[in-house]
């Protein structure tokens, strides 16, 4: 069923994208800002209590869901329910419109509505930089894109699913992912966020993504070049501040052989309805590999397909066995 569902709703979700303002993503805005104004008093154990409410409550429905409509209904409406809470949860269409803009506005000369684009899709300062500095912002921006909106959620769907819990491990990734993201905005007009559900987001998200990015890394590795992919992950992501991250460009860097770190650009005030600024800056010290070139790009795009295929042929083998079993 795994297997099946994924392709459906990944199909869907290239034919017809939800739009940022759609109503599922508007109750989930609206769910997490409740619970952090009505809950967190400032306190560890209300911003915990916050959390817990905020993504677990959702992922027990959906569980609670696929479990009630096996039992009592079949297998057809269970797939049903995995492929929209697939098509809700998944996807590239989610960030890609961004990358292609870029693309192709390097590729035709465009320079300049680059940098605008950048600056528009990162909500980051983004004048005066450099061709390299483009390309290499855009690689670390997209990549740590496709792990959230992709590869991460593919990772703890195939886990839950595997283990019973039908498309729980999704809605759980995303919660978890979405509440951190919602906990870091800043600026008007962001919905006041008491600091203990800030922190205790971040370190949440923190304990989440420690699997689903290695595993994204590791996928990486598998479809590019291998050897330089794992010394990358290996002894290049402390360059980074976040080690999840970290993990993810430092196996890029090496998979494709493009120089990635260095120094991150400036933040705008960003609000909750626009994506939180990535935050990639570390040390300054850069992973070993090429300057990157308008031509990684399309190595990204390569990378990032092969990826797709590798999960899907293990979610494949994985709907294989349960019906063999």
């Amino acid at each position: 069923m795994s297997f099946f569902a994924t392709l459906m709703a990944l199909l869907l979700e290239q034919a017809k994208s939800l739009s940022r303002d759609n109503p599922v993503y508007a109750g989930v805005r609206a769910w997490v800002q409740w619970l952090s104004r009505n809950l967190d008093a400032g306190e560890q154990r209300h911003g915990w209590l916050a959390w817990t409410v905020a993504v677990l409550l959702p992922t027990a429905l959906a569980m609670g869901m696929h479990w009630l409509l096996v039992s009592l209904v079949g297998w057809p409406l269970a797939m049903a329910w995995h492929v929209l809470v697939l098509y809700v949860t998944l996807g590239f269409r989610q960030f890609s419109h961004h990358f292609t803009r870029i693309r192709h506005a390097l590729e035709s000369g465009d320079e300049d509505q680059a940098r605008q684009y950048l600056a528009d899709w990162q909500q980051v300062d983004a004048d005066d930089l450099p061709r390299r500095e483009i390309v290499r912002h855009v690689i670390e921006y997209s990549v740590l894109a496709a792990h959230r909106h992709v590869f991460g959620v593919l990772a703890c769907y195939s886990i839950g699913s595997a283990l019973g819990l039908g498309p729980a491990g999704a809605v759980f990734f995303r919660m978890a992912e979405y509440a951190s993201r919602f906990a870091r905005q800043s600026g008007p007009p962001a919905p006041m966020v008491q600091g203990a559900f800030e922190t205790v987001a971040a370190k949440a998200w923190m304990v989440v993504d420690w699997l689903p990015s290695r595993l994204t890394a590791l996928s990486f590795a598998v479809v590019g070049n291998f050897e330089e992919a794992i010394d990358g992950w290996r002894f290049q992501t402390q360059h980074f501040p976040n080690d999840n991250d970290g993990v993810i460009l430092a196996a890029t860097a090496g998979a494709i052989d493009v120089r990635l770190g260095g120094v991150a650009l400036r933040a705008r005030s960003v609000d909750i309805d626009a994506a939180a600024p990535l935050q990639i800056q570390g040390d300054g010290a850069t992973t070993p590999g090429r300057d990157p070139e308008v031509a990684h790009l399309r190595s990204v795009v390569g990378l990032v397909w092969r990826s797709v295929v590798v999960w899907m042929l293990l979610l494949a083998l994985l709907t294989l066995a349960r019906l063999l079993g």
